[in-house]
């Protein structure tokens, strides 16, 4: 057997390079890059062996961990999870900053590689610098912290283990069923030792997703179920889109006139005109589909994880409604008592499709969808208009950007009031034109993971939507997306605060309270800051704007330029777009001696009511 003496750091980086895909019929890196900020863990070793390959694997410099980490995701979404970006950290604060970042993934089901340095094997130096010691267990350290919210964990204590650990750590990110992130601890001492690899495992390899067929029983007994039906309901998520199965989808529901409501990660897998389409459902989605859920006899989910906002916490539907999950995982098919058809969503489809044959739902079932449908567009086209208003609302930027974008831009939001109206607002002009990272939530995704689509795909404009709120929580990557080259636009909706959680405070009775601006602890009044001249100062253009009209005049503007530009509006505080008939379980004092409490604890009790629990 042939073998290559290297450093553990210069055979994990020979082999990341040695990993291709095929994106669109093109064989690509299947890792195309690494975001790194080298500390005291990975700068002496790991950085020497990135240098030697910057031109196969480019190395990307970011300015926090947890935003390039979030890069990568931004990337990994735009890319459908077929390329996989990288993010590497030192040892101690630079590493845990990720364990954010790691939980977006996993809550996403996304891919993501997370290399760390990690503490000394030998221990012979400890305690060493930002090594946190566990006085009952040496083994531990902060790296231990990523194993709740990552799919793989490894520790490198020797330098022959990634032969085995990191073909593993692949095939969980490439498993459409398992797929999150992957961590792996890369002890500084064995970071510099050598050892005799064998050379066969540096080949080139190619790698393809898998499509897993469902079992034919289950197929069969879904079929049955959806013939059954008189008010069938399709509710597309974000597994249609890893898929690739948009298409498929679409004609599914044509030839079977089955409605589809969207997901906040399955919106824009239909186009906004579909004749099939019904709009977003959920908390965050429209009364069109909300309505259709509430009547549907059956309903096949195809491929989301039915999270809480997008079943109403489990109110939106009949108690005797029955369910089909299709999903690729397992653990999301059988959810709420459904009957699982656990597969790949794209052959899945086929596969229903084929075995249905001719059958469609009734014809004033869709009729009915469509009036729905029409209905709450024109609420919507009331919400998002033009408009000469003095402080326009959230729903008038976002209808504003959606007139000017290209049909292949992309809007990106996460957190704050934004994910609700761009869901509600935003037109679908083109296939997978949407990312809203409400998995898990997370403030401060929108402009790391805006920095990561563009890099993902340079050829169309990516709108960062975010509120005032997230921006000053995570915005150094405008700096990156300057540095880099991967022009933003970012428009800033300015409402003084952490308003649309104030708007849940104050909706569960409690007075306004250390959300907005004008209700915390200031010195001396509420200062605003000046977004736009923030982003001069980080090399973006910036625009303050009054009203609807300035803002279209600055998108054209930003849309013209050669970088980053920010776009800062001050928005109504507490207009908010909402017409969707769901309920949301959110805890409610039970003992208050405030009377608004008492009568959202009133409300609340009555939503309990209409809950499924374990049917």
């Amino acid at each position: 057997m042939r073998t290559v003496r290297l450093t553990m750091a210069q055979a994990l980086v020979r082999w990341l390079v040695a990993q291709r895909t095929v994106v669109d019929g093109h064989e690509v890196p299947l890792f195309p890059g690494v975001f790194a900020i080298f500390g005291h863990g990975n700068v002496t070793c790991l950085s020497e062996a990135l240098e030697a390959v910057q031109d196969d694997l480019p190395t990307w410099r970011g300015q926090n961990e947890q935003s390039m980490a979030l890069a990568a995701i931004g990337y990994n979404k735009a890319r459908k999870r077929r390329q996989i970006m990288i993010a590497t950290s030192s040892i101690g604060p630079g590493a845990t900053n990720m364990v954010t970042a790691a939980a977006v993934a996993h809550t996403n089901r996304l891919p993501l590689l997370l290399l760390s340095g990690d503490y000394y094997v030998s221990r012979a130096p400890d305690p060493v610098l930002q090594q946190v010691e566990h006085f009952g267990d040496p083994t531990i350290s902060v790296n231990d912290a990523f194993k709740p919210v990552v799919r793989y964990w490894d520790r490198i204590t020797r330098p022959e283990q990634i032969i085995q650990s990191l073909p593993q750590a692949l095939a969980m990110m490439l498993d459409p069923a398992d797929c999150g992130p992957a961590f792996i601890g890369l002890c500084q001492d064995v970071q510099a030792e050598a050892f005799d690899y064998p050379e066969r495992f540096f080949e080139t390899r190619v790698h393809r997703i898998e499509r897993r067929r469902a079992d034919t029983v289950q197929l069969k007994m879904a079929v049955q179920l959806l013939k059954s039906a008189k008010k069938p309901l399709i509710i597309a998520g974000g597994g249609v889109r890893w898929s690739d199965a948009e298409a498929v989808l679409a004609a599914f529901a044509e030839k079977h006139g089955i409605p589809v409501g969207e997901t906040l990660n399955g919106r824009t897998v239909l186009l906004h005109d579909h004749p099939m389409n019904v709009g977003p459902i959920g908390i965050m989605g429209s009364s069109s589909a909300n309505e259709l859920a509430a009547e549907a006899d059956v309903v096949l989910a195809v491929g989301t994880r039915l999270q809480d906002f997008t079943t109403g916490s489990w109110t939106l539907f009949a108690p005797d409604t029955h369910f089909i999950g299709l999903n690729a995982a397992r653990f999301d098919a059988v959810k709420h008592q459904s009957l699982p058809v656990v597969g790949d969503a794209k052959v899945g489809l086929e596969e229903l499709g084929a075995a249905l044959g001719s059958w469609a739902a009734p014809t004033a079932w869709r009729e009915h969808g469509a009036a729905l449908y029409a209905k709450w567009n024109a609420y919507v086209e009331h919400r998002s208009g033009p408009t000469n208003a003095a402080l326009p609302t959230y729903a008038h930027v976002v209808g504003a950007v959606s007139r000017l974008a290209g049909e292949r831009d992309l809007a990106l939001t996460a957190a704050g009031g934004m994910p609700g109206e761009l869901s509600m607002c935003w037109r679908a002009k083109g296939i997978g034109t949407f990312d809203c990272e409400f998995g898990y939530s997370c403030m401060g995704y929108e402009l790391a993971g805006g920095w990561g689509a563009a890099m993902a795909d340079p050829h169309r404009e990516v709108f960062v939507m975010v509120g005032d709120g997230s921006y000053l929580m995570m915005n150094s990557d405008i700096y990156s997306s300057v540095l880099t080259g991967h022009k933003l636009i970012v428009v800033v909706c300015d409402n003084g605060g952490f308003l649309v959680i104030d708007r849940l405070q104050r909706a569960k009775g409690v007075p306004s309270f250390n959300n907005s601006l004008d209700t915390c602890r200031t010195a001396d009044g509420a200062f605003r800051v000046d977004f736009a001249k923030h982003a001069e100062a980080m090399g973006a253009i910036g625009i303050r704007v009054q009203s609807i009209g300035d803002l279209e005049e600055a998108v054209r503007t930003a849309k013209a330029a050669d970088r980053t530009t920010v776009i800062h509006i001050d928005v109504h505080p507490t207009d908010w777009t909402g017409n969707d008939n769901s309920w949301w379980e959110c805890g409610t004092p039970e003992v208050s001696e405030r009377p608004a409490v008492q009568e959202a604890r009133k409300a609340h009790l009555d939503g309990k009511k209409k809950q499924r629990v374990g049917v």
